[in-house]
Parts: structure tokens; C-alpha cells; sequence
């Protein structure tokens, strides 16, 4: 049985210490690092699942270090803060973040956000290990136009470029993707995608799909693939 690996990146003892005292009693590997600089290290020498990354700290910050993780890796990232406001929720979700706890926090409510995460990222990246070869007939690809969506290798291209997006990022295109012509509320894509009640999540969402349009977009104004209908939610039409 595989044991997923949690990195808690906080400069905070007790606060690591609390998350890591829950998440061991689930049965995950933890990793504790002070800062964004001793976390990119662990992150270089460990196989690890899952961030959970404080956004105030010395030397190297949350957002920085988010950042630095992104260039290379996709694996969730869930951000804390003790800042409430909707625009610092704005920029951890921006730099490529998947999720935000403001603190104080319910630890069993961080836990539940976790293991949400880590289904939907081990789901997309089954695909580790030995492969038998597939044929493009095989393949789970969803075609619009110019855009590729390969739901079993978790690839996205763009007039043949390929584009990274987080797994957030990416469950919210397959979702549209799927359903062509179909308006999603933001309440109903949050709830879909993150699998929760929705509550005050409205900007959560709205910043997940500028993300995915600056990304796809040629013109993230104009954009051809996630249309906007007013007052209603997004669509993709096919």
C-alpha cells in the first residue's frame, strides 16, 4: 500500500507540528520545513504528494516558493494565511496554488481539503509505473478546435503547444470540456471540482479561470474556448 508524502511548510512549530499530528494519524508520510527555502530542498531530495504552504514566513515566502515549485512540479498546493481579504486569497491562487485555509483553521477541515486534493492528483497521475502502449484510439482525448485535452495523461496543447496547468486548473477545463454547450454556476463548479459545499468561494473560482485563460487564450479578453454567460457561469461550446 502506497503511502503519500505531505509537505507542511511553515515557520510556525506548533503550527506544523499540530498538522502533522493529524495527518500521521491518517496514516501520511510528513515532511516539516521552516521555511520556503528548507521546503524547495525537501521537495529536491523527496517524492512528495502535496504542499501545505504558509504564505508569511522569513527568507523565502509562500508565494515565492510557489512560484519556485511551479516551474517543475504540479502537485497540489494548499496555502495558509492568516490574512482573510479576498485579494491575498487572490494571489496564492494566482502563483498556482489550488486551495487557501485562513487561519485559525479547523484541522479536520484541513485534512478533508487534503485528501480531496490528493484523490484528484493521484487520479490524473495514475499513469505512473509501466504502461502498455497506447494507440491515439485508446487514448481519452477531448478535441475543441485547436485545443487537445488528454484526460489520461493529464496533457493540455494549444495549436500543438503544450500548456501546464495545475490540477485544479485542469479539473475545471475537463469539467467544461465534457459538457460542451453547458453553463456551470460558480457555485456548481466549485462543488463539482472541489467536491464541497460551496461558501464564499465565488473569487476562488473566477481566479482559476482567468488562470486558465491566460494560459489558453490568444487573447485572454476574447476568449474562444471558456465563454463567459453573464449573471449565469462559464461554458465551453464545442
Amino acid at each position: 500500500m502506497s503511502q503519500e508524502t505531505i509537505l507542511i511548510i511553515d515557520d510556525e512549530k506548533e503550527i506544523r507540528d499540530l498538522i502533522g499530528i493529524y495527518l500521521n494519524n491518517e496514516g501520511y508520510n510528513v515532511l516539516k520545513a521552516a521555511d520556503g527555502l528548507e521546503g524547495l530542498q525537501f521537495l529536491e531530495e523527496n517524492n512528495v504528494h502535496l504542499v501545505v504552504l504558509d504564505i508569511m514566513m522569513p527568507r523565502l515566502d509562500g508565494i515565492q516558493a510557489c512560484l519556485k515549485i511551479r516551474e517543475s512540479r504540479n502537485v497540489p498546493i494548499i496555502m495558509l494565511s492568516a490574512k482573510s481579504q479576498d485579494m491575498d486569497k487572490i494571489m496564492g491562487l494566482t502563483t498556482g496554488a489550488d486551495d487557501y485555509v485562513t487561519k485559525p483553521f479547523q484541522p479536520l477541515e484541513l485534512v478533508a481539503r487534503i485528501k480531496s486534493q490528493l484523490r484528484r492528483y493521484l487520479r490524473l497521475n495514475h499513469m505512473d509505473g509501466a504502461q502498455q502502449p497506447t494507440t491515439p484510439q485508446q487514448m481519452d482525448v477531448i478535441s475543441i478546435d485547436d485545443l487537445l485535452i488528454n484526460v489520461s495523461t493529464h496533457e493540455v496543447t494549444v495549436d500543438g503547444k503544450e500548456i501546464k496547468l495545475t490540477p485544479r486548473e485542469f479539473a475545471i477545463l475537463e469539467l467544461l470540456a465534457r459538457n460542451p454547450g453547458v453553463v456551470f454556476s460558480t457555485e456548481k463548479i466549485y462543488e463539482r471540482v472541489w467536491n464541497e459545499p460551496f461558501y464564499e468561494s465565488e473569487n476562488t473560482v473566477m481566479v482559476h479561470i482567468r488562470n486558465l485563460r491566460e494560459k489558453l487564450e490568444h487573447n485572454p479578453r476574447t476568449p474562444k474556448y471558456i465563454k463567459t454567460v453573464w449573471g449565469v457561469g462559464y461554458k465551453i461550446e464545442q
